[in-house]
């Protein structure tokens, strides 16, 4: 059997490419089907070649070390998350949204602020909120050439997710660091200012200067309701030096008094709307746990 790597899976196929960069179209064997595995692109995989005709059928799916639902990949371990500083403008309760998976799956984070070009008041306030949280913060402009070293850097030797809403340059960002690739650009609704959905399906990416990326599609909302409320202080960094601190141990951080996160709120030790982030997020898990 030939060691490979699934880059994309479209109609029950899934392409595979081996070390010697051979991509073989592939069937999954039916035992995965009787025992409820799905193969995700990210799968490290065991196949059997049919020769000549590059085919195969995949015998073995290898242990994952992540896995994400929303997109469906596996195996990364870095997530890049683009936000544009205008158009569309930033929504920090979905970047608060996005950090919270990427945190739940112990993914090494990059908050990427692109479009920098367009003058934006707002971006050094945003930068200082996570950069006092913890985040490595880039700033990039395809437009011109801003930030796209230090993107590239960022990417090598690691497989990287890109989250973000659409039309914020995810896909821009991917072609200036490497061109060949040509992935789809969205245009911006005029009516609604938001970004129209470019990649239609995900599909891992491998970048010359050794590295991959995925291709996802854009999406607007993450379900958080699989956290359980115990865990979902940890998924803010903020929060990890006053956890235990509190009064009561099992503090909630919401109404409790003498909480040690309210008490870092009102001295501006943690932000006020990441705060918020969290009061909102708790808010949605408690509410899904009544039915």
């Amino acid at each position: 059997m030939i060691d490979g790597i699934i880059t994309k899976g479209i109609g029950g196929f899934y392409y595979v490419q081996t070390k010697d960069k051979t991509m073989y179209e592939c069937r999954a064997r039916g035992i995965f089907r009787k025992d409820k595995i799905i193969p995700m692109v990210g799968d490290k995989v065991k196949i059997g070649v049919i020769q000549p005709l590059e085919t195969g059928v995949i015998e073995e799916i290898l242990k994952r070390d992540t896995e994400l639902m929303r997109p469906p990949v596996a195996n990364i371990n870095q997530a890049v998350i683009v936000f544009a500083v205008k158009k569309p403008d930033p929504n920090i309760l979905l970047l608060d949204r996005f950090l919270v998976m990427a945190e739940q799956e112990e993914l090494d984070i990059t908050i990427c602020f692109n479009k920098v070009d367009i003058e934006a008041e707002e971006l050094e306030d945003l930068k200082k909120i996570y950069v006092d949280a913890g985040y490595t913060v880039i700033e990039t402009s395809t437009k011109e050439n801003i930030g796209i070293d230090k993107f590239k850097d960022i990417l090598k030797n690691k497989i990287t997710v890109f989250a973000g809403p659409s039309g914020v340059g995810k896909s821009s960002l991917v072609n200036a660091i490497q061109p060949n690739l040509k992935l789809q650009t969205g245009e911006i609704s005029k009516k609604n200012k938001r970004g129209k959905h470019t990649t239609r399906h995900v599909e891992l990416l491998e970048l010359d200067f050794d590295g991959w990326v995925l291709d996802t599609p854009g999406f607007s909302s993450l379900n958080i309701e699989s956290i359980e409320k115990e865990d979902l202080q940890y998924l803010f960094r903020e929060f990890i030096p006053f956890i235990g601190t509190c009064k009561f141990k099992s503090c909630n951080h919401v109404n409790e008094p003498e909480c040690a996160i309210k008490n870092a709120v009102l001295e501006n030790q943690i932000n006020e709307d990441r705060y918020k982030s969290y009061l909102l997020f708790l808010k949605e898990i408690n509410e899904s746990r009544r039915y």
